[in-house]
C-alpha cells in the first residue's frame, strides 16, 4: 500500500474532525442548490448567442455549394440546410464557450477545477460571511492549526471569497490548497553533505518515537548505498539499547553502545572516532527522551553538543527533533526549547496515525518554518517517508479522491 493511501486512512481522526466541523458550519444557514451539469448550460448559451452567425454565414456556403436549379428550385434543400447547419457548427462556439466558465476569477485555482465538470446534483451552499469565517476560525483552532494560523488562513479566505457561496466539497478544496501553500517551504528533504561521517543528532521527549525513527532513517539510508553507524546515547535506559540494536540488526547498521550509566557525552565522542576509522557516511547519535522543563537534562544535552563540537566544530551537522503527533499545541513549546539549546535544524512528525491533532503540523511550519523531513503513521519500515505538503494537506482535510 502506498504511504499516502495509508496517510488518508490513519489521519481520519484528523479529518473526520475536521469534516463535522465543516458540514455544521454549512448546515447552519446554508441553503440547498440544484447545480446542472456545465455542458448543457453551456450548450444553451450558445444555442442563444449565435443565431446570428448561423444563418447569415452557413446558408451563404450552402448556395455556394449547390448548382443552379435545372427545372425549378424546391423548398426542401433549405430547411434541410438550416435544420443541419447547427449541428454541424454547434462544436465550435460551444468549445469556444467551454474554457471561459472555469477560468471565471471566483473560482480561481483548485476550485474553478472543481466546480468545472459535476452532475446535476443537490448540494448545501453558505454564503462566506464574518459568521462563517469566525466558525472556521474557531474550527481550525480546535483541530490544533493554532490561532494564528487559523486566523491568518481565515483572511486569506475571506480576501478571495467573502460574499461567495461555497459548499463543504469546496471550502474542503479552499483549505487544503491554503494548507498545501503553508507547508510547501518546509517541505525538505534530510541534506547529505560530503562531509564523512555527517553527524546526525536526534533528540526530543520521552516517547516521541526516536529510537524507532533512527532505525527507519538509518535501514532507508543503507538502502541508497550509504554506510551508517548508531550510537544508542540512551544510557540510562537498558530497553532503549536493546530496541536500538534490534533495528540495527534489521538496517545492517552496526549500534556503538556504552554501560548502562555512562556519559552520554563520552559515548557521542567515542562514537565519532569510531565512524571516522570506518569510513562511515553517517553517524546517527539516540539520545535519551528530556523533557523540556527540565533544566538539567536539557543541560546534558547541551553538553553532548559541545563536546561533538570539540571533535568536529562542524558538527552536529543535522540535528532533528522528533515529535509525537499526540503531543497537539505542546509540540510548539518543545521546538522553541529545543531550538534554543540544540539549534534544531529539523523536524520529524510521528504517530500522525493515532491522533486528531495532526494540524500541530501546520501551525509549526507556520510559526517556526524550520524544515519537515519525514513523518510517520506507523510502526513498519515504509510508515515513515518524506513529506509531501500537498498529500498531507488533501489527508488532514479528508480529500479522498
Amino acid at each position: 500500500m502506498a504511504f499516502f493511501s495509508k496517510l488518508k486512512d490513519r489521519l481520519f481522526k484528523s479529518s473526520s474532525k475536521l469534516e463535522e466541523g465543516l458540514e455544521a458550519i454549512v448546515d447552519d444557514g446554508g441553503e440547498e442548490e440544484l447545480i446542472e451539469a456545465n455542458e448543457p448550460a453551456v450548450e444553451a448559451n450558445a444555442t442563444a448567442e449565435t443565431p446570428d452567425p448561423a444563418p447569415v454565414d452557413v446558408p451563404v456556403s450552402v448556395e455556394d455549394a449547390v448548382p443552379e436549379p435545372e427545372p425549378e428550385p424546391e423548398p426542401e434543400p433549405e430547411p434541410v440546410a438550416v435544420v443541419e447547419t447547427p449541428i454541424k457548427v454547434s462544436p465550435e462556439p460551444v468549445d469556444a464557450l467551454v474554457d471561459p466558465a472555469p477560468q471565471d476569477t471566483a473560482k480561481p485555482g483548485l476550485l474553478g477545477r472543481m466546480l468545472g465538470r459535476r452532475e446535476a446534483q443537490k448540494v448545501v451552499r453558505r454564503t462566506v460571511d464574518d459568521d462563517m469565517l469566525e466558525s472556521l476560525e474557531d474550527l481550525m483552532i480546535t483541530s490544533d492549526m493554532g490561532v494564528d494560523t487559523a486566523m491568518r488562513v481565515t483572511a486569506n479566505i475571506s480576501e478571495r471569497y467573502l460574499g461567495k457561496r461555497l459548499s463543504v466539497d469546496e471550502i474542503k478544496a479552499v483549505l487544503a490548497e491554503e494548507v498545501t501553500r503553508i507547508m510547501e517551504p518546509v517541505a525538505v528533504p534530510l541534506p547529505l553533505y560530503p562531509k564523512r561521517p555527517q553527524v546526525v543528532l536526534i533528540v526530543g521527549v520521552n516517547g516521541a518515537g526516536k529510537t524507532t525513527t533512527i532505525g527507519k532513517l538509518a535501514s532507508q539510508f543503507t538502502t541508497a548505498g550509504k554506510k551508517v553507524v548508531i550510537a544508542a546515547g540512551d544510557t540510562f535506559r537498558a530497553a532503549a539499547v536493546e530496541q536500538l540494536q534490534v533495528w540495527g540488526d534489521r538496517a545492517g547498521v552496526p549500534v556503538l553502545t556504552a554501560p548502562e550509566g555512562s556519559d552520554p557525552a563520552s559515548l557521542a565522542f567515542d562514537a565519532m572516532t569510531q565512524a571516522e576509522a570506518d569510513g562511515a557516511d553517517l553517524l546517527m547519535i539516540d539520545t535519551a527522551g528530556r523533557l523540556q522543563n527540565r533544566s538539567d537534562l536539557m543541560e546534558e544535552l547541551a553538553k553532548i553538543v559541545r563536546v561533538i563540537k570539540k571533535k568536529d566544530d562542524t558538527a552536529p551537522h543535522n540535528t532533528l527533533l522528533v515529535l509525537d503527533a499526540t503531543t497537539g499545541q505542546n509540540a510548539l513549546s518543545q521546538v522553541g526549547t529545543f531550538q534554543d539549546l540544540a539549534d534544531v535544524s529539523g523536524l520529524v512528525m510521528t504517530k500522525l496515525d493515532g491522533t486528531a491533532k495532526g494540524g500541530v503540523l501546520v501551525a509549526l511550519a507556520d510559526k517556526y518554518a524550520l524544515p519537515i523531513h519525514a513523518i510517520g503513521v506507523g510502526e513498519q519500515i515504509d510508515d515513515l517517508a518524506p513529506f509531501d505538503p500537498e498529500e498531507f494537506a488533501r489527508a488532514l482535510i479528508g480529500i479522498t479522491d
